[in-house]
């Protein structure tokens, strides 16, 4: 297999959650520039997303779904396939953050972002993955986790708590699913350049802190991750499974 094959998504269907903008946006741009359909989810229209994929030459379907109701989740995928339509890839991206001291962290804060970052990601990977053993599809599954995932990190309390949760997912998973030939695994990036963070970007202090403490001396951009969920994502990747990537421009080692 050449170098470009080891990539080649072509005739493949991907799920990205979340990918209005930031990094679920580049996810999705990752793998139609390697071949794949995308299927993006979000709470919000992403007419940028769809010229985005389109201009690679790859079709794009819009989902706008509302991840705080699980509930209706599996309702939603099964309109997806309902027409013999294959989903080959799952991009578990979509997250979000909540700041406030934790003596002050409400419940609502608490239940928002598990709901969002976790369960969904729970709830939508169960449906994905009884369409792929239906089908008998060798599928591919990433989730994003986070720093948070092997830190415990300051005022964000649920955030932290669904992170170390995506990461334990991803395990259990890919020990249930490799005998069926689905892959999961995870990515973990660090400090990146998207609206989860502006708040930090915005303070001089902590900007400042978390620059000298990169190796890279950089926040990352979503481009950053391109790499890494081609690898998980490709069929060359078929005895990877169960991996927690970080992609943090040395952070964890410093």
């Amino acid at each position: 297999m050449t170098a470009a094959g080891l990539f080649d998504l072509s005739g493949k269907r991907a799920l990205v959650t979340g990918a209005r903008t930031g990094l679920g946006q580049g996810l999705a741009l990752a793998l139609a520039s390697a071949g794949a359909d995308i299927i993006g989810l979000g709470s919000q229209h992403m007419p940028e997303t769809r010229r985005a994929v389109e201009a690679l030459g790859r079709r794009f379907e819009e989902v706008v779904y509302d991840l705080r109701n699980p509930g209706g989740i599996a309702k939603m995928f099964a309109g997806l396939v309902e027409d013999g339509a294959a989903v080959d890839i799952l991009i578990n991206n979509a997250g979000q953050i909540r700041r406030s001291d934790f003596t002050e962290f409400t419940e609502e804060d608490w239940d928002d972002v598990l709901n969002i970052n976790l369960k969904s990601a729970f709830v939508l990977s169960q449906a994905v993955v009884r369409h792929m053993l239906e089908r008998g599809i060798k599928g591919r599954i990433v989730n994003v986790a986070s720093l948070l995932s092997f830190q415990g990190g300051i005022r964000v309390a649920s955030y932290t708590a669904s992170k170390h949760g995506v990461a334990g997912l991803t395990k259990l998973m890919a020990n249930e699913l490799a005998a069926k030939g689905i892959t999961v695994n995870a990515i973990a990036p660090g400090y990146m350049v998207t609206d989860n963070t502006e708040a930090l970007r915005n303070d001089p202090d902590r900007y400042r802190a978390i620059i000298e403490r990169i190796p890279s001396g950089r926040w990352g951009e979503p481009s950053d991750l391109d790499t890494a969920v081609l690898f998980f994502a490709s069929p060359a990747s078929s005895y990877v499974t169960g991996q927690v990537l970080a992609v943090d421009g040395g952070w964890l080692a410093r």
